[in-house]
């Protein structure tokens, strides 16, 4: 079956990726990208090391885990040597944007003021913090 030049197996294909490439981490996968985006590049082993730090993991469901983030466009990874290296494929700017996005639509029914007032709110925020977040708000109103 042809779509427009390509054969349909072609075209599925190339959705499927686009799909895969779209996938949002899960809580595992953050968790290997915050490993990634603090040593920048990390083999497998380095990874499972950091993790046993904070929880128990298998060393091959990290392995696995790796592979799929991988698969997803998560991670790129150096094959060159008989030990892969793991370097974060996305920016930790952009996925606690994507996040953060998600939770406003979802949690604060679109309103990022909501969210700013319940963050503030169950939180002592810092003198730093606080004049942080008060530059943050000046240079809004500057740039309307």
């Amino acid at each position: 079956m042809l779509l427009r030049g390509k054969s349909y197996f072609a075209y599925e294909i190339n959705r499927n990726m686009d799909h895969i490439k779209q996938s949002k981490p899960t809580e595992s996968e953050l968790e290997i990208l915050s490993v990634l985006w603090e040593k920048q590049a990390a083999t497998v082993r380095a990874v499972h090391e950091e993790l046993l730090k904070i929880k128990d993991a298998g060393y091959t469901t990290t392995l696995k885990l790796m592979q799929i983030m991988f698969e997803k466009g998560l991670v790129t990874r150096d094959d060159s040597s008989k030990t892969h290296i793991y370097m974060p494929a996305v920016s930790r700017e952009k996925t606690q944007k994507q996040f953060l996005n998600r939770m406003i639509d979802s949690l604060f029914a679109g309103s990022s003021t909501n969210l700013v007032l319940q963050a503030l709110g169950g939180h002592n925020a810092s003198q730093e913090e606080l004049e942080k977040i008060q530059e943050l708000i000046n240079q809004l109103k500057k740039d309307k």
